[in-house]
């Protein structure tokens, strides 16, 4: 059977090597296809049994295009890139890797932080992290690695998870939180890693951003959508204490530059998955997923049931 591996962003050459020795070694055909458009893409996929993609996307007129797929995996944790419904309707079982990129995701947090509370290095007084409080939205895999940072750095860190028990937290030395007013009221900086749902898309709002206390910092390393980008200008507007930083670039991120100079951050594209490490672990675990699939229907972390 055929596989393709469709990465507009590519993976690191080690992960190529070790996705294609994964698939050769189970019988399977492996086919790459970097920095592809979508037309490529749907030609590509006519003819193709699995296939792997990190942010490309994956909606309707792809799938229509592919006549024998059965499984999907995107090497990453998000997958709001891939039309699930689509995929359902044709019997397409979709997956991703979870916790595979989660400490690169989470180190990046730590990497904007340091340089935001620095004043990007411009050689004024900065602070330090030691002693502030961290409000984690979400402990997941990705909150979880930047739980286990932030108490390195002796930060007294809390998390608001509505689907962790709060003994669980406890017992991981984190403070739970019940609503999303205690999670921006007592933290200085709030680290968001929610996944981009219909009930979650735009949810951070200027009432929920100008919640933060004085100094407070917002980071984004889970999904712009997340972000009501007007809420967001109009919060650093109201709020000139307020700083913004993500590894996503906004549509709007002109006019939030203008608005708040020295404020705000974003990194050129989504980086939080962008080391050699992460690349690796993702690419091969996705490809061990895709050939398990195709041999046995193995599903463990199917995203479309």
């Amino acid at each position: 059977m055929k596989i393709l591996i469709a990465t507009e962003k590519p993976f690191a050459t080690e992960a190529v090597k070790g996705i294609k020795e994964v698939i050769a070694n189970s019988g399977n055909e492996a086919i790459i296809l970097e920095k592809g458009t979508k037309s490529d893409l749907i030609k590509a996929i006519i003819d193709i049994d699995g296939l792997i993609v990190r942010s490309d996307i994956v909606d309707k007129e792809v799938l229509d295009a592919a006549k024998q797929l059965k499984v999907i995996v995107r090497a990453g944790a998000g997958y709001d890139n891939i039309d699930l419904s689509t995929a359902t309707e044709k019997g397409i079982c979709v997956m991703n890797t979870p916790g595979q990129n989660s400490n690169a995701v989470a180190e990046l947090v730590f990497g904007m932080l340091v340089m935001m509370i620095r004043n990007q290095f411009d050689g004024t007084s900065g602070i330090e992290l030691k002693g502030k409080n961290l409000g984690i939205h979400a402990y997941g895999q990705v909150g979880r690695n930047v739980a286990r940072i932030a108490k390195g750095f002796g930060m007294n860190v809390s998390a608001l998870d509505p689907f962790v028990k709060d003994e669980i937290l406890i017992a991981e030395g984190i403070t739970p939180l019940h609503s999303v007013e205690e999670l921006y009221t007592k933290n200085q900086f709030v680290s968001l890693h929610i996944p981009a749902t219909p009930a979650t898309k735009k949810s951070v709002t200027k009432e929920v951003i100008t919640l933060l206390p004085k100094k407070g910092i917002l980071i984004n390393t889970a999904r712009k959508e997340i972000i009501d980008e007007e809420g967001l200008i109009e919060a650093l507007k109201e709020r000139t204490d307020i700083k913004y930083i993500s590894d996503i670039k906004p549509e709007s991120a002109d006019a939030i530059l203008a608005e708040a100079p020295g404020r705000v951050f974003f990194t050129p594209k989504k980086m939080g998955a962008q080391t050699a490490e992460a690349n690796i672990n993702a690419g091969i675990a996705a490809a061990h997923q895709v050939v398990d699939n195709l041999k046995d229907g193995w599903n463990k972390f199917q995203v479309n049931k």
